[in-house]
């Protein structure tokens, strides 16, 4: 597990958002509500949800310094 300032990463931010998966999850209809993951996923979600919280975005950080 990480802790600390994630690394940004342009490829795999453009790879996720167009990703063959996602397309299909979403113009299908099957995607779950927001804060449901763990119905689909719960070993997932865990890891995520502390994951999320241990770490922090390069992005994220300098927007709270710059705000």
């Amino acid at each position: 597990m990480k802790f600390g300032i994630r690394k940004p990463s342009l490829k795999r931010s453009i790879s996720a958002r167009t990703s063959i998966k996602r397309q299909v999850i979403h113009r299908t209809g099957m995607k779950m509500p927001r804060g449901k993951g763990y119905l689909r996923n719960p070993k997932k979600y865990a890891y995520n949800k502390v994951y999320n919280k241990t770490t922090v975005g390069f992005f994220g950080l300098l927007k709270k310094l710059f705000k």
